[in-house]
């Protein structure tokens, strides 16, 4: 119902109020529920995207160790050659699910060479074998914890937009039909007055009239 209109006092319209009235205060409640159940979800998610850098941190630190290890005693042409002439042994999946109504990313990782390292082993040592197992390793877990990290993205925008809209209905569209209803109730009552002291007059004055009339008679 358009807020820019003008209220016309009746009794039809009076009820068109009260029902969108209702109407918005079940559509207030349900969209409490639902921030609530975001707020849970969020705060679960923070508490798993904690853990999974906690147990990626310490790792990361020694493939970081290990692959500046393989450019100080291979140079870095021969590290980049590697890493460009190399085949992927691993495939990420990308599917999506819902949370609380959000649909968000779900990453999943697929080895395609499980036996073996797919280069060559001539221009290599040590590290680059070793740099590659971790990262084979730590690939699921850092997939992981991007995925908790734009689950909670995902999940503050639909925060941040259901609080939006319960500020719009608590303080501007709810308090809007309860003015109006009162406005026309107001209008319907003093109409009503009215109309009792009108017809409070008029049956006065029938009854001075009809007086009038017994008086002329006799």
């Amino acid at each position: 119902m358009s807020f820019g209109q003008t209220v016309s006092p009746t009794k039809i319209e009076l009820l068109k109020y009260k029902r969108s009235s209702k109407v918005a205060i079940t559509v207030q409640k349900i969209l409490d529920d639902k921030r609530e159940v975001l707020l849970k979800r969020i705060n679960e998610m923070i508490d798993e995207a904690t853990k999974a850098r906690g147990d990626i941190w310490a790792p990361l630190q020694d493939v970081y160790r290990t692959v500046n290890e393989a450019y100080l005693t291979l140079g870095t042409n021969t590290v980049d050659s590697v890493a460009q002439s190399t085949p992927a042994s691993m495939e990420i999946d990308v599917d999506v699910k819902r949370v609380v109504d959000v649909s968000i990313p779900t990453l999943s990782v697929k080895e395609i060479h499980a036996d073996s390292m797919p280069y060559g082993f001539a221009d290599t040592n040590a590290t680059i074998d070793r740099a590659a197992k971790q990262i084979k390793i730590m690939l699921p877990q850092i997939c992981k914890a991007a995925e908790f990290e734009n689950s909670i993205l995902s999940l503050a925008k639909a925060l941040e937009k259901t609080q939006k809209l319960l500020n719009a209905l608590e303080y501007v569209i709810i308090p809007m039909y309860e003015s109006r209803i009162k406005f026309i109730l107001a209008t319907l009552e003093e109409r009503d007055r009215e109309e009792f002291v009108r017809l409070k007059k008029v049956k006065a004055a029938i009854e001075k009239r009809k007086a009038v009339i017994e008086k002329g008679k006799k």
